[in-house]
């Protein structure tokens, strides 16, 4: 579970030759959610503050996390990406 950034305990991660669309994964305590990068779409269940958390930080990096999904797919090192702060 390569780890890209952490805030407000939440853990956002991408894996290594995961499938289409691009996408990150989220964690925060037994929830974890899906995002496609490019739309935004949610898959799973977060609760309300920690989602718009999560969705506020995806809208600001949304460029970083691309270039993160190219590099998960050559199977190179995941850059960090900043913290919601």
């Amino acid at each position: 579970m390569p780890e890209i950034s952490r805030f407000f305990g939440i853990v956002v991660y991408m894996l290594y030759g995961d499938h289409s669309p691009p996408h990150f994964h989220a964690r925060y305590g037994d929830f974890d959610i899906l995002v496609e990068i490019d739309t935004g779409i949610i898959e799973g269940r977060f609760p309300r503050k920690a989602l718009k958390a999560v969705i506020d930080w995806h809208e600001l990096h949304k460029e970083e996390l691309m270039l993160n999904w190219i590099r998960a797919e050559e199977r190179k090192e995941l850059l960090p990406i900043p913290p919601l702060e």
